[in-house]
């Protein structure tokens, strides 16, 4: 069994072979959710959000893998997404339950990370994970999904 930093770095080599294909930005992100929803089994939804081109404070909902959201559009500021997008920053929220301003996709979900997308200092878009179980994200999930931001920017993000 990996540890996992294990587990981390061999799917970092998976996911830096899929960014690298000659697929669409969509397929390419989509290939990128399923394959972390697969392997990591906390990761219960996985998606990106991205910047709407008519609407620059504006997340859109891209690529994802795991259960329907009815959040396809999320101003800047609003819930844990609106939020890390406004500032800029990741947001791990280890208990949604304590959030007022967290938008429920599902009754399922316990936790969220969100990570931002960003090139030469410009928003692109947030990877948004969601779990069904309280607190399971730590340092080591944030440096690795930091990396995988930093792969998305680097191929054009959407």
């Amino acid at each position: 069994m990996l540890d996992k930093k294990q587990l981390f770095d061999s799917l970092l080599i998976k996911i830096k072979a899929i960014v690298k294909t000659p697929a669409t930005a969509d397929e390419k992100l989509l290939k990128t959710c399923q394959t972390l929803k697969d392997t990591v089994p906390y990761y219960n939804w996985v998606g990106f959000y991205l910047i709407a081109p008519d609407k620059p404070k504006e997340l859109i909902l891209g690529p994802y893998v795991g259960e329907p959201t009815t959040h396809t559009c999320i101003p800047f500021g609003k819930g844990i997404c609106g939020q890390a997008a406004e500032r800029k920053e990741a947001f791990v929220i280890p208990d949604v339950s304590q959030q007022s301003n967290y938008l429920s996709c599902s009754p399922k979900v316990k936790s969220e990370i969100v990570l931002p997308i960003i090139k030469n200092g410009a928003l692109l878009g947030e990877l948004d994970i969601d779990s069904h179980t309280v607190s399971p994200f730590t340092a080591e999930d944030n440096e690795f999904l930091t990396q995988i931001c930093s792969l998305v920017a680097e191929s054009g993000g959407s």
